[in-house]
């Protein structure tokens, strides 16, 4: 696959009795496998089988979960299993990064499957908006599934069987520039991201709306990142951005002011305190698809 394909396609819904594996690209479990169990719990509760290997919620070396060969051999063999109809992360930290130069992109682009996670699954969504046609799901994690609130839940489960809202109109959203924009929707850790430009990994950003999140960054890291991002020429390319939840890192204001200052010259709209981050709102959210931004509507919604 090359990376110019305007039309890309959202792999097949989940049905009640379906298996979803489990997969560990980055980080180890650092709550003693309490949140992970409990994940797993409402999988099962919502109909679903789960796959995963014995011993992954105890697997550890140093701050990965596992080597690098060992989480790429996880998910190839996940992805080539025919009963394994959507893969979902156990928790992000660090680690997706180093796996890219090792990943099969033939297998991964000839079977279509749900990947679903966030934060450092953003590096994963990127490589595979690059190298497959495949729509991919920004949302809760193994780990995350408990702590999520009622509506995410939800959502999340409604995305899973492909029963997407046509509309979401997020409560509390703050519209720091009004526009109105059409793209896919691209992006996710904010962090992430910023180590991207360069690398031949970087996402496909002309006409693209942009998401941000992050947790747990002081606001000048935050700045730095961004000031990185708009001197690399992303912020010039991209047609709006959304600023999801900065869960832990200051005064979010300061990372408004920032974005739009580094967009002055572009004009775009920039959206803020979108549900979508490392807190307990965290919508599914379809990467790769065709979004229409809205903020006199105060819409975003999604080609079917």
């Amino acid at each position: 696959m090359n990376a110019t394909i305007e039309r890309r396609l959202l792999p097949p819904p989940l049905k009640p009795g379906d298996t979803i594996g489990i997969f560990a690209p980055a980080g180890p479990v650092n709550d003693g496998g309490q949140n992970a169990a409990a994940g797993l719990g409402l999988l099962r509760e919502a109909g679903f089988k789960t796959r995963l290997q014995t011993g992954l919620t105890e697997r550890r070396r140093g701050y990965l979960a596992g080597d690098d060969r060992e989480r790429v051999a996880e998910l190839h063999d996940l992805w080539r299993d025919p009963e394994v109809k959507a893969l979902l992360a156990l928790r992000g930290g660090y680690g997706c990064l180093r796996l890219l130069n090792l990943l099969d992109w033939e297998l991964l682009a000839e079977q279509r499957k749900l990947l679903i996670g966030f934060s450092d699954l953003t590096i994963l969504h990127t490589a595979f908006q690059r190298r497959t046609d495949l729509i991919t799901l920004h949302g809760p994690m193994l780990n995350t599934l408990v702590t999520s609130d009622r509506d995410t839940l939800h959502n999340f489960f409604q995305a899973l069987g492909g029963n997407w809202p046509a509309i979401v109109r997020p409560a509390g959203l703050e519209i720091l520039r009004f526009g109105r924009a059409r793209g896919p929707l691209i992006g996710g850790n904010l962090t992430c991201l910023s180590h991207l430009p360069g690398s031949g990994w970087e996402p496909l950003l002309d006409g693209a709306i942009l998401l941000l999140e992050d947790v747990g960054e002081a606001p000048y890291r935050l700045d730095r990142a961004l000031t990185h991002l708009a001197l690399a020429g992303w912020l010039e390319r991209v047609a709006a951005i959304i600023l999801g939840e900065f869960a832990d890192c200051g005064a979010v204001e300061e990372v408004w002011q920032r974005a739009l200052e580094l967009t002055a010259g572009a004009n775009i709209p920039i959206w803020a305190n979108f549900p979508a981050g490392h807190g307990r709102r965290n919508l599914t959210l379809p990467l790769g698809a065709m979004a229409t931004l809205d903020s006199g509507e105060r819409t975003l919604s999604w080609d079917r």
